[in-house]
């Protein structure tokens, strides 16, 4: 099998999945689409490191997530600058679409978390990815993916006017 085959095989088994869990990640389905075709056009130059690679749909949801994570550090810098270059308007587009209104409300409140916390999250709750697999991806140790997981979940449980879930230890306790 050559590289392009290879790759063509890795984008027909992964690619809706892959969308998926990155809509999660970023907060819009055309943003999640478009660093999901950045990671297989790279998939294609690299094609040896595909090919090398365990999970090559791993590979891709890193590659996919630095993606993102470069166009949110690129988009924070311009961010400051557009408010003296324009009137500039903090609404949140709506891509909400078809969806039902608690699945609206749960991306609008993961919009709101920190990049940190909402790339967990999704990775985990919403792609179903083990901790290990996160912190793989993520490029972090595992602790770290707890802690922003139980952050995470703190924050959208405020965020969605949820009573806060308490602790292991807080549980025992009471």
């Amino acid at each position: 099998m050559d590289d392009v085959e290879l790759v063509r095989e890795v984008y027909d088994a992964s690619y809706r999945r892959l969308v998926t869990q990155l809509t999660a990640v970023t907060g819009s389905l055309a943003e999640a689409e478009d660093v999901v075709q950045e990671a297989f056009v790279r998939a294609v130059t690299h094609a040896a490191t595909v090919r090398r690679a365990d999970n090559p749909e791993a590979w891709l949801r890193r590659v996919a997530v630095n993606v993102a994570r470069s166009r949110w550090r690129r988009a924070r810098r311009w961010h400051g600058l557009l408010p003296r270059l324009a009137g500039h308007d903090e609404r949140v587009p709506d891509i909400a679409g078809d969806l039902a209104a608690d699945r609206v409300a749960l991306m609008a409140a993961l919009r709101r978390l920190p990049d940190a916390q909402r790339e967990a999250i999704a990775l985990h709750h919403l792609a179903d990815l083990p901790v290990h697999e996160v912190a793989a991806t993520l490029g972090v140790p595992t602790g770290t993916v707890k802690a922003r997981l139980s952050r995470g979940r703190a924050a959208l449980a405020t965020l969605l006017g949820e009573p806060p879930v308490p602790s292991t230890e807080e549980a025992r306790r009471g």
